[in-house]
């Protein structure tokens, strides 16, 4: 009768609990690796590839601008927010653009030219959380400066 009382612990060798403890918090305000043009692929330091897409980014921008004439009555210097998507492909797409309403004003076509410029950037490598290609969101902030 002893021995059905007792409890079966002392007859069972113990389990180990070896198990490995999975991670399954993610922070999804930040990626293990930045998007890469082409000219910033070969850099590891993760700030400075960050510098390089930015710089590449407005750098693109800025020459597709550039390349249309823009006539305005008053001077503008502001800055306008641009939003753009990189999909888990590496595509550019446009997302918003944030500017005041005088700059509205003075440049309607400013949108569909930012559309454009966004369109025509190159296809990239995407941003990787977790060995992951993600979607990615950027604000650029872009000065538009215009004299009259």
């Amino acid at each position: 009768m002893m021995v059905f009382i007792t409890s079966c612990d002392l007859f069972c060798p113990p389990k180990s609990n070896n198990s490995v403890a999975l991670d399954t918090i993610v922070d999804f305000s930040s990626v293990d690796t930045f998007p890469s043009f082409k000219e910033c692929d070969a850099i590891i330091d993760k700030q400075e590839k960050m510098d390089c897409f930015r710089t590449t980014i407005h750098q693109k921008i800025g020459e597709e601008l550039q390349q249309h004439p823009l006539a305005v009555k008053d001077s503008i210097n502001e800055i306008v927010y641009v939003d753009v998507l990189i999909n888990s492909e590496g595509i550019f797409s446009l997302d918003t653009i944030q500017a005041s309403e005088k700059l509205k004003e003075e440049l309607p076509e400013l949108d569909s030219l930012l559309k454009a410029s966004v369109e025509k950037l190159p296809k990239i490598y995407p941003a990787n959380k977790r060995g992951i290609p993600v979607t990615t969101k950027y604000r650029l902030p872009i000065r538009i400066q215009l004299t009259e």
